[in-house]
C-alpha cells in the first residue's frame, strides 16, 4: 500500500477545507458542496469525517439523530504540522529548501513574490 506524504487523504483534506468553510457541518452539508465538483457516495463522506473526528481533526455534537461535525483544531495549526511533516520527509527539515521548491515553482506569481517578500520584509522589522 502507498503510504500518504502527509497524515490525512486528498478526500480527508476536502472535508476538512469544507468544515473550516461552514464552521459546522453535517455530512449531508459537506456532499453537497462537493457534488458541486463531482459525484460521491453519502457513505463516503460519512467515514471520511468519522475518520477525521477519530484523528482529532474534527469533533462532533449530536442534533437529534444528526451528528453535526466542527473543527477540533484550528486550521493554522493543522497546516502548519502538515509542512513541518512534509518538510521533514521531503526536505530533510530544511525550511530554506521548501520555500526554494515553492519560489521556483511555475505556479508562482509575481503578485505572489511581493506578498511574500513583504511578509518576510514585516518580520524582519
Amino acid at each position: 500500500m502507498k503510504k500518504s506524504l502527509t497524515p490525512l487523504g486528498e478526500t480527508e483534506m476536502e472535508v476538512l477545507h469544507h468544515v473550516w468553510d461552514l464552521g459546522e457541518a453535517t455530512v449531508k452539508d459537506v456532499r453537497k458542496r462537493i457534488l458541486q465538483n463531482r459525484e460521491v457516495a453519502y457513505t463516503t463522506i460519512m467515514t471520511v469525517m468519522k475518520n477525521l473526528a477519530e484523528k482529532g481533526y474534527l469533533k462532533y455534537r449530536k442534533d437529534g439523530v444528526t451528528y453535526v461535525y466542527s473543527p477540533a483544531q484550528e486550521p493554522e495549526s493543522v497546516r502548519s504540522n502538515l509542512i513541518g511533516d512534509l518538510m521533514k520527509k521531503v526536505f530533510k527539515g530544511s525550511p530554506k529548501q521548501l520555500i526554494q521548491t515553492l519560489v521556483n515553482s511555475d505556479d508562482m506569481t509575481a503578485e505572489d513574490f511581493r506578498e511574500i517578500k513583504k511578509m518576510i520584509d514585516e518580520i524582519e522589522e
